[in-house]
Parts: structure tokens; sequence; C-alpha cells
């Protein structure tokens, strides 16, 4: 057998930070939802009607992803009905520098 032919039995897995982030911000509308919620905390009513062109349950589903991510918080009020707030976590502010970098380097190049 030929060097070139070798397939190993168990390819070896590199873990690739830049993947893991991809991963987690993941989705056509997460960008946009960390846009409204580096503001401040908004309401699910306020981020559809900052994100207009989002679908409730698409704002729903990227809404869990990023909380399932610890990107952002959600808090339920006991209120009727129920009044929902998000605001990110720590470790979502985090991404403001580099999500503003991708924003410098856009408009630069786009």
């Amino acid at each position: 057998m030929t060097t070139s032919n070798y397939i190993p039995k168990d390819p070896v897995v590199i873990e690739c930070n830049i993947e893991k982030a991809v991963d987690v911000l993941s989705g056509k509308w997460a960008f946009l939802v960390l846009r409204e919620l580096f503001c401040g905390t908004k309401r699910f009513g306020e981020l559809q009607r900052c994100i207009p062109a989002v679908s409730p349950r698409a704002l729903t589903s990227t809404l869990r992803h990023l909380e399932e991510n610890g990107i952002l918080e959600r808090h339920v009020y006991a209120t009727v009905p129920a009044t929902v707030e998000y605001k990110l976590t720590p470790k979502g502010e985090d991404l403001h520098q580099t999500l503003h970098a991708m924003k410098l380097w856009a408009a630069k190049w786009t």
C-alpha cells in the first residue's frame, strides 16, 4: 500500500475554535438579535419590531439557541400575559468587539 492511498481508520479530530464560534452564532438572525441586545435588554415584541423580517418562530428559535449557548439570558416576569425580557450575559457582551471588527471588515471589503 502506498502512502498516497492510506486513509486512517480513525481520523484525528482537531478542535477548531472558529468552528465552535460559528456554531454558536449560526443562523440567519443571530447577528441581528445580538446587535439589538448590545443596546440593552429587550422584550420579544421589541426584538420583532427591530428586526421586522424575522418570523416569530425563527426569532424564538434563535433566542433559544443563544440562551442554550450562554450568550443571553431570558427573564420571565409573573404578569398576565407573561413579560419576557432578554439580555446578554457577560459571555454575550464579550462578542461586541469581535462583531464590531467584522462590521468594519464588511464595510471595507464588501
